[in-house]
């Protein structure tokens, strides 16, 4: 299922940077850093809801605090036709923070978080590269996160 983009005005774009920056704000507090009203800002944030712009609030966590002191960028090749079932089996595994659909050498990239180089290695070898359907995996060990959001 493709979305369908959501026109969104100055005061959408700027609502939207404001829980971006802080998801926890009061609507009081986003109304008077965007300008409006809060009745108005309210109402924005709900539409943006129902829309599905916004579709959760979430805290950004740090990982190595988190206790993930290991974490990398794994890449997939997959067999053809195979990504629908992959896609389910690859969010379940805890340790895949991201999954990304691409296009160019590879067919799919994850990030994976995991305690320590040992953990890392039972995920990659264990958990991906048994999974049917996957053909190669490369992984890109991380050694600095930056977070621009």
């Amino acid at each position: 299922m493709e979305a369908t983009p959501v026109p969104l005005d100055d005061v959408d774009q700027r609502i939207i940077a404001e829980l971006t920056r802080d998801g926890r704000q009061s609507v009081t507090t986003v109304a008077q850093n965007v300008h409006v009203s809060r009745a108005h800002a309210y109402s924005r944030i709900n539409r943006l809801q129902e829309e599905g712009v916004i579709t959760r609030y979430t805290a950004v966590v740090d990982p190595v605090r988190a206790g993930l002191r290991s974490s990398a960028y794994v890449t997939l090749k997959l067999r053809q036709h195979s990504w629908r079932e992959l896609r389910e089996r690859l969010a379940a595994i805890p340790e895949v923070h991201h999954i990304g659909l691409v296009g160019g050498n590879f067919d799919v990239i994850l990030l994976v978080r995991a305690r320590d180089n040992v953990d890392l290695r039972r995920v990659i070898f264990d958990k991906l590269q048994s999974m049917p359907g996957v053909l190669d995996t490369q992984t890109f060990l991380i050694f600095e996160d930056v977070d621009t959001r």
